[in-house]
């Protein structure tokens, strides 16, 4: 049967009202919400009380924004309550409950407040010469058997289960998830009239993107975005493990009739006017250092030395990959990088996963996952031996500070995160960055609010 692109205008397959995901539009229902956001005059700096999503704070950047202002959300999506008495680490459940107190005392102090009335939010980024605008609402929440909403990654169940647990403690919506789709310019009609207008907030982070925040209420201007959007599915670009957060609370709540929780805050970029990057995601081998690595690899592959400094070695990487074939570039943070390339076609039979698409099996991250972490150096996928880092410079530094080796990788092509995830293939976990991410803090959802 063919399906319809992921980010294309065709209309979505529906599951049927037995399946665990279904809703009743054939395609993307996004619904207005009131949001919760920060009273600009109790806080002062909208920026200071801002944070990126929360698997992308690494702990100096968690510091810094803890110290920013009392009020940041990173308190909320990354609790970190004093210990008890006898100086024990806090566990999770009370970290979520001190969430749960934090967002209630925000609310009564009037730090955070509920807009008057529901609403589309259109969001606005720009920086360094790139621009992207969405739509933030509640999206109805399905699985993948309705088509509708596509995974392009596998998650872990630890992440998921932290996700839910600070959820359902909280009943709010605390970041957006961002997805992708591709409509018939109705709901982009609506969000270029909506730019012309006053904002409701201004704000400019830290990295100097700039952020612009409008809410849209007109009920002719949300019928033409829901029209557009009925017809439209979408892909998970960022936050696999939060979509799944919210499939399993939904499951959790089904016999509750018109449920909250049958919907989840999301920001849809219509990616025909407003391409992402795509960039990789690198690793760092704790346990490992370089010179078992390379031992490792024996024959089988190719290695190259190549100069650095680090911008100098990803060009050998980007060359590399653009003569096809697998490629990787490994450091242990002192400026020396190997380029590692054509691996033994045997040694990839032998160890990646047959019976998927052969796209996948040839992709970076299957192989470095399936031949190199599980086969040849055999290191475990946990975060005691294995850090993902989102920038290549962060994964040397950390090479460095461990004492283990950065695998450096090059980012896969959108076209073809969307031609697997179409064919129902998920890719291995952390494969991609799509971005630029939503800043955190600028609305939230609280389900409480109905």
């Amino acid at each position: 049967m063919t399906t319809p692109s992921a980010d294309s205008g065709a209309r979505a397959p529906s599951g049927g009202p037995g399946d665990p995901g279904h809703v009743a539009t054939a395609g993307l229902s996004l619904s207005p919400f009131r949001g919760l956001r920060y009273r600009p005059d109790r806080v002062g700096n909208l920026a200071a009380v801002t944070s990126p999503p929360y698997d992308v704070v690494d702990p100096n950047r968690r510091l810094d924004l803890e110290t920013a202002d009392p009020h940041n959300i990173v308190r909320l999506i990354l609790p970190r309550p004093e210990p008890d008495g006898g100086g024990d680490r806090p566990d999770r459940d009370t970290r979520y409950r001190h969430a749960a107190r934090l967002l209630a005392d925000w609310q009564r102090e009037g730090v955070l407040a509920p807009d008057p009335e529901a609403a589309l939010y259109v969001y606005e980024q720009r920086a360094d010469g790139l621009l992207q605008r969405g739509l933030i609402g509640s999206l109805a929440v399905s699985g993948r058997e309705a088509g509708v909403v596509l995974p392009h990654e596998d998650v872990m169940p630890r992440p998921v289960a932290d996700r839910v647990g600070l959820m359902r403690t909280t009943k709010a919506n605390l970041e957006p998830l961002l997805l992708t789709y591709r409509g018939h310019g109705g709901a982009a009609q609506v969000i270029e009239r909506t730019v012309l207008r006053e904002p409701l907030l201004t704000t400019t982070t830290s990295d100097g993107t700039h952020h612009r925040l409008w809410a849209v209420t007109d009920p002719a201007e949300l019928a033409e975005v829901t029209r557009d959007l009925a017809t439209c599915r979408a892909l998970i670009a960022d936050g696999h493990h939060r979509w799944e957060m919210y499939l399993r609370l939904q499951r959790e709540h089904r016999h509750l009739p018109r449920s909250p929780w049958d919907r989840g805050m999301v920001l849809l970029v219509d990616t025909a006017r407003y391409p992402l990057r795509v960039r990789a995601i690198h690793r760092v081998l704790y346990r490992l250092p370089l010179a078992e690595a390379l031992a490792g690899l024996g024959d089988r592959w190719q290695v190259k030395e190549v100069p650095g400094p680090l911008d100098r070695a990803l060009q050998a990487l980007a060359d590399a990959k653009r003569q096809g074939g697998n490629a990787f570039l490994l450091t242990a943070g002192d400026a020396s990088f190997r380029l590692v390339t054509e691996p033994d076609e045997a040694l990839l039979t032998a160890t990646v996963p047959a019976g998927k698409p052969e796209e996948w099996r040839h992709l970076d991250a299957t192989v470095l996952h399936a031949t190199l972490l599980d086969h040849v150096w055999q290191v475990p996928d946990g975060p005691d031996d294995i850090g993902y880092l989102h920038t290549a410079a962060a994964a040397e530094r950390e090479a460095a500070r461990t004492g283990g080796t950065a695998v450096l990788l090059h980012p896969v092509e959108e076209n073809v995160v969307r031609r697997l995830a179409e064919q129902g293939v998920t890719m291995p976990r952390k494969s991609t960055s799509f971005g630029p991410k939503p800043a955190t803090g600028l609305v939230l959802r609280s389900l409480e609010l109905g």
